[in-house]
């Protein structure tokens, strides 16, 4: 190989640039919240009116009452997977708001 190196996965490469950019934290931030449509569906997502995040708790505005017990009840596996996403501990909260 070129320079005696066999080359590495680019998924593996992604993961050494992550480590080294200093706003590491805020980049994930935006992950989670590009992320919230496919980990959370249309349907929930339609209802979402403002979705933000204040330090490490994950802020979702939702346009009813019955939505936000729904997400309410299940904000620890939509935490779960929203930080299984981007491989680190972002969303430590989910507040749920009308």
């Amino acid at each position: 190989m070129a320079f005696g190196r066999d080359p590495k996965p680019m998924s593996e490469l992604l993961k050494e640039f992550m480590k080294k950019i200093p706003q590491q934290a805020e980049l994930k931030r935006g992950m989670i919240l590009h992320l919230w449509p496919g980990v959370v569906g249309d349907q929930i997502n339609a209802v979402t009116k403002n979705l933000r995040f204040e330090g490490s708790r994950l802020i979702v505005t939702v346009t009813n009452e019955a939505w936000r017990f729904e997400l309410h009840a299940n904000r620890f596996s939509i935490a779960k997977k929203l930080n299984d996403r981007v491989q680190s501990k972002v969303v430590k909260e989910i507040v749920v708001r009308t």
